[in-house]
């Protein structure tokens, strides 16, 4: 299957992004280049750094970048890993980082990815093919409280509970193998008319999608070493999806914006705490009217920006 995904606020990240003819700029999400594209038109003898966990998005990134190779170098990697990525190229700082945390279409769409609900297929929804942990792990060998907790924490799934009963108690029987699996066990365990829903078992499949990838705890780390890796003046720009997503950028956005953590009510400040980037951003830009007709899978998009002081 080729590899098609729509760049979800591409006008706005790149404008957000401020992107200098001469700088050194990181695509740290690169799926099928669409952003990448944006950017590395801007340079002149700048350099844009590709980095994706998945191969298939790099080869379709190469192919949609093939006039500009000579300004762009890809890594196939994680981008929690960004510090030593720009070690190992001899990089200290850069001018700017774009990171899309969502997920592409190309993965919902291929059936064998096991990420969709919609299309029968092994569990899987690694987003890097070469690592152990995926979906059929987690369904068939996380304990029953683990499951709740992450369908609950993870997806906000309601009725986290009862699917991870009923998950553990058929596969005392045999494996829980396949993405339709699953979907009749969580379908099964809604009251019967709820059952028809379409969007029923999004959450619970989003949830697994994050355990199996640690999207959240690689969110974590990559903001800090991100915002460390820029060259003053440098920005910042993250696209995220999930409200957990948007909720960690928000909060690191506002802590390394802030001059001042102490508790409100001491009388004077003894964090020593000081600001190291600015909001370019108060609130998240989310799509227009006519990307959301266009896109519908953007629709829960949101974008934050900070720019390094």
């Amino acid at each position: 299957m080729e590899f098609k995904h729509i760049s979800v606020l591409k006008e706005e990240s790149i404008s957000g992004l401020n992107v200098c003819p001469d700088g050194i700029y990181v695509d740290a999400t690169t799926g099928g280049g669409g952003h990448s594209l944006e950017i590395v038109k801007k340079l002149k003898s700048g350099k844009l750094i590709c980095i994706d966990k998945d191969t298939d998005a790099l080869k379709k990134a190469k192919e949609v970048l093939k006039e500009y190779l000579d300004k762009i170098v890809f890594v196939n990697d994680n981008f929690a890993n960004i510090k030593n990525i720009l070690n190992e190229l001899n990089i200290e700082k850069v001018d700017g980082i774009l990171a899309d945390l969502g997920v592409s279409s190309y993965q919902i769409d291929t059936a064998e990815r096991g990420f969709s609900f919609m299309k029968n297929a092994r569990l899987d929804m690694r987003m890097n093919k070469s690592q152990s942990l995926d979906a059929y792990k987690v369904i068939n060998e996380y304990s029953e409280q683990d499951l709740a907790k992450i369908l609950y924490e993870y997806g906000e799934e309601r009725n986290a509970r009862q699917i991870a009963r009923k998950i553990v108690k058929l596969r005392e029987k045999k494996s829980i193998e396949t993405t339709f699996e699953l979907r009749d066990i969580i379908v099964s365990s809604y009251p019967p008319k709820f059952q028809n829903k379409p969007s029923l078992c999004n959450r619970a499949f989003q949830a697994i999608r994050i355990e199996v990838n640690g999207e959240l705890d690689d969110l974590k780390t990559a903001i800090e070493d991100m915002i460390f890796s820029l060259n003053k003046g440098g920005r910042l720009c993250i696209i995220s999806f999930h409200p957990l997503e948007d909720r960690i950028v928000k909060s690191a956005f506002k802590l390394h914006s802030t001059n001042c953590i102490c508790p409100p009510k001491l009388p004077k400040c003894v964090c020593a705490h000081s600001a190291d980037v600015k909001l370019i951003t108060k609130h998240p830009i989310v799509p227009t009217d006519n990307e959301l007709l266009s896109n519908t899978r953007s629709a829960s998009s949101k974008l934050r920006i900070i720019e390094k002081i």
